[in-house]
């Protein structure tokens, strides 16, 4: 029989995969492969790609298999794979990003002839198209889209690791991991992330164990950057160590067990936040590029560099934006209360484009998903499709008195507040009520524009 190409994609875990489920049960032997792409990029997010590389290879070494890997374009790669392995059968779970769906018609258009390809829709709880308003057209708000997708059939549920998998035999060629180039060399600041992650499925399962103890004050801590009371489950979700599936059902089973659904109704909710980012750009692919709402290619933004470069390194006099991009620099990730408050101040304080923030997360946050990130961007900006109000501008100072009230989120990432060298800490590069007011004369502008 011969052999058939598991493509793993975002879907880099063993239990739950829809498709390597698939390719095993047709009995064919079955050659694991992972092509690095240009889609692969952000050097946080490449770190961690390297790593939970490096845990699945070692997972199916104890399977009597290995990862092959490869680099190109994924048509070019799957084409010359089939011509030297004689396989006639190829396995992957779809993406929805742009290019990510351009791949898949190239790989059709030039295979579908002599392979037979299967794609599963296994990265999110319900495919892009099976939510729709009464007029068959997509949701453009998240609340009735959300009502929507809750109504549609419970998730299948997580299956697991077949019990006899038919791998073929190590290949040799595989490029050596290292010749990815995924980490960091000079400098090695992939370092300082290893204090905070572990990447890979079994990480990301230690992490899902852990839901119901989050899951029982996440309601009233989830906005408490001071408190280690979220899921962290983000980067794990995002490189698909573990499935949007187990994590539905895991909430669902905290509920049955605690009698309480306040909390996990809350990351459920944040769950479905996650897939409407996705639905966005499924429905329109220049999210990620251009505004949803079309007076916002109209905005003047500012293009003052050393504003920028300020918020990037954390200086800009303000603590809890401070604090906020600090633990992003050296954790790749941050808290999501703080990312709003961080993306609100570059925005409508400084008038930076909203694409210059998205770019510094996609290259500096190990969780940098297109979808999730350019949503949420247009999101804070009020450009998107469902945004928060412009005028709706985050007052730093109070955020930083009503969530981290008594400073120890700040005192941790900014040591420098502290008595012994308050002078080291920068003045505040623009005054809040004065950027307030120019942001929104700026919005009543571009309003004046649609309307005249």
């Amino acid at each position: 029989m011969k052999p058939a190409l598991l493509w793993f994609r975002r879907n880099l875990r063993l239990l739950d995969n829809a498709a390597l489920i698939a390719a095993v049960e047709t009995g064919r032997p079955v050659i694991p492969v992972y092509i690095v792409d240009e889609q692969d990029v952000g050097g946080a997010s490449q770190w961690w790609l390297h790593h939970s590389l490096a845990c699945l290879n070692r997972q199916l070494r104890g399977m009597d298999s290995s990862l092959m890997l490869q680099k190109g374009p994924p048509v070019t790669v799957l084409k010359q794979l089939c011509d030297q392995t004689g396989a006639d059968a190829l396995f992957y779970a779809k993406r929805y990003e742009p290019l990510s769906r351009r791949q898949e018609l190239e790989v059709a258009a030039n295979l579908g002839e002599r392979v037979a390809i299967h794609a599963f829709d296994d990265g999110l709880l319900h495919r892009p198209d099976a939510v729709k308003t009464q007029s068959d057209t997509p949701f453009k708000v998240f609340t009735p889209f959300w009502k929507a997708a809750i109504n549609l059939a419970e998730p299948t549920r997580p299956l697991p690791v077949p019990a006899s998998c038919n791998f073929a035999s190590a290949t040799r060629q595989s490029l050596p991991l290292a010749d990815l180039d995924l980490l960091p060399s000079q400098p090695d600041w992939g370092r300082k992330l290893h204090d905070t992650w572990v990447p890979g499925e079994p990480a990301g399962l230690d992490h899902l164990d852990q839901l119901d103890s989050i899951a029982e004050h996440y309601d009233q801590r989830r906005d408490r950057p001071d408190m280690d009371a979220t899921t962290r489950l983000s980067p794990h979700l995002h490189f698909g160590e573990i499935s949007a599936r187990q994590v539905w059902h895991s909430l669902r089973q905290h509920e049955r067990r605690l009698l309480s659904s306040a909390g996990s109704a809350a990351i459920l909710r944040q769950l479905y936040w996650r897939e409407f980012s996705t639905y966005l750009l499924f429905h329109s692919p220049s999210l990620p590029e251009r505004p949803l709402r079309s007076e916002f290619e109209n905005f003047p933004w500012s293009d003052n560099h050393y504003h920028l470069r300020a918020w990037q390194q954390g200086m800009t006099g303000y603590p809890i934006v401070d604090a906020g991009m600090r633990q992003l620099w050296q954790t790749g990730w941050m808290h999501n209360r703080v990312r709003m408050i961080v993306a609100s101040f570059l925005v409508k304080d400084l008038l930076i484009p909203w694409q210059s923030g998205a770019a510094w997360f996609m290259d500096t946050l190990v969780d940098a998903d297109l979808a999730n990130n350019s949503a949420a961007w247009q999101w804070v900006t009020g450009s998107g499709s469902d945004a928060a109000p412009y005028f709706r501008i985050f007052n730093p100072t109070l955020q930083q008195k009503k969530f981290d009230p008594h400073g120890r989120y700040v005192s941790r990432w900014i040591p420098e507040l502290d008595d012994k060298h308050p002078d080291e800490y920068p003045a505040p590069i623009v005054d809040h009520s004065v950027a307030r007011q120019r942001a929104l004369d700026a919005y009543k502008a571009i309003k004046g524009q649609q309307t005249s």
